[in-house]
């Protein structure tokens, strides 16, 4: 069975970023890719794989554009209803699917994009609500939502500061207790120039929540880096292969890719640390290799006056200090001492 997975964290508890390999539509419409993305999301270390719900003639009208990313990646014919028929599957789908991830043992998510979608998706067994950026001004989808009381993780791409602002509200009158929000940017790839991971930390303290970062970005370097800066949970979309058709395969991260991002957030939390400035375990050790102590810089008689003339501070540390130079300068040499000897008084 997955672990349990908790999306808000007390300021006592250990910062484990939550990471959400975005499947999304890059199965195409496709059950046997769908599963085969379950396995290699759990593989590349992933605590949740996350797909998209909702009926497609529901979710965009026939007179829909594509977005210009849209026509980039699968051409400027068509409408986004054309484009997106065939890559959506069925509802009883995903319930088939949060089986699978049950055997496999990680979390099933997914994203509901209509009214019903929401009905359908609240009798499968989900940690919280993932609301994507598109559908953060659809009311009756937000009331919808809140009523069912369930933590919600909510995506802020194209917002405005109002607009989370009323979103946030409508959610919390309506049942939501448990809220976190992501920054994101809904650019397919987004330019590293647009992307502004400081707005994560903005809207942390405008709302007192959990903030994480959905990134669109080319490569893994921006989330890595969104973790460093705080974002506790972090989605990204991930594909078997780049080559594969569809809108958002360009944009997203081959297992490879993946993989080499869960390993580097891990290494960051490692790195996080408790905040106590002393020395760690791994470099105790090099206290007396790398600092100095107090030698003879010749060798001096026993009763010679100990001058900046005749010590000198050298490594190792296995003497006196040099923070102690100006109690030993002026003294005597209580015995002989040869050169590069620590000095004793």
């Amino acid at each position: 069975m997955p672990n349990e997975v908790k999306v808000i964290r007390r300021e006592d508890e250990m910062k484990r970023t939550l990471i959400i390999a975005e499947a999304g539509i890059n199965h195409n419409g496709n059950m046997d890719i769908a599963k085969e993305m379950i396995q290699v999301a759990k593989d590349t270390g992933a605590d949740i794989v996350k797909f998209q719900t909702g009926k497609t003639s529901y979710v965009m009208s026939k007179f829909a554009q594509k977005a210009e990313y849209q026509k980039t990646n699968t051409g400027s014919e068509g409408s986004q209803l054309d484009m997106c028929l065939d890559l959506t599957l069925p509802y009883p789908a995903f319930s088939e699917l949060a089986d699978e991830c049950k055997r496999v043992g990680i979390t099933f998510l997914s994203t509901p994009f209509t009214v019903d979608s929401v009905e359908y998706l609240n009798n499968i067994e989900m940690p919280f609500w993932k609301i994507p950026s598109g559908e953060i001004t659809h009311l009756p989808y937000l009331i919808a939502i809140a009523k069912t009381h369930k933590p919600v993780v909510m995506s802020t791409g194209m917002c405005t500061m109002e607009e989370i602002e009323e979103a946030v509200k409508v959610l919390r009158d309506n049942g939501t207790k448990e809220l976190s929000l992501l920054h994101c940017n809904t650019e397919y790839p987004t330019p590293f120039e647009d992307v502004n991971l400081r707005a994560m930390e903005t809207m942390r303290q405008r709302f007192n929540v959990e903030v994480g970062y959905s990134d669109h970005t080319k490569g893994i370097e921006v989330p890595i880096a969104a973790v460093a800066m705080g974002a506790t949970i972090i989605e990204k979309h991930f594909t078997l292969d780049r080559s594969m058709p569809g809108p958002d395969q360009a944009a997203s991260l081959e297992p490879d890719e993946f993989r080499a991002m869960t390993e580097a957030i891990r290494n960051i939390e490692k790195a996080f640390g408790d905040g106590v400035k002393k020395p760690s375990p791994s470099e105790a050790g090099n206290i007396e290799i790398a600092r100095k102590s107090i030698v003879a810089l010749r060798d001096i008689k026993k009763g010679e006056l100990l001058t900046d003339e005749n010590i000198m501070a050298k490594r190792p540390a296995n003497g006196i200090s040099p923070m102690k130079w100006f109690e030993v300068v002026g003294t005597y040499a209580i015995r002989d001492f040869s050169e590069d000897e620590p000095i004793e008084i």
